[in-house]
């Protein structure tokens, strides 16, 4: 994949203090991950609960349980994290 490419996160709702919504709070950490690396992000919201999917090129190249992910910080611990960006860096 070259550089610079355009990761299209979309997300769902999930529960969190007895409250579903959507939220970006769990997403800082791949956010960060994938700009440092050189891709530009976007957000989506949609209503799959629980649900993380990257997209690329109009493909979906990485999905996860959006309750795995470390809540806040810049994901360079969280292995979810480094293989969103080994997906993004691999896709055509």
């Amino acid at each position: 994949m070259p550089q610079n490419a355009r990761a299209l996160i979309a997300y769902g709702p999930y529960e969190a203090c007895y409250l579903v919504d959507h939220r970006k709070s769990r997403l800082q950490g791949l956010e960060t991950v994938l700009f440092k690396d050189g891709h530009s992000v976007e957000f989506e919201e949609i209503e799959d609960w629980n649900m993380v999917e990257i997209w690329v090129n109009g493909e979906c190249v990485f999905k996860c349980d959006i309750r795995e992910l470390d809540y806040g910080g810049d994901g360079e611990l969280d292995p979810l994290c480094k293989k969103a960006l080994e997906a993004v860096q691999s896709a055509f």
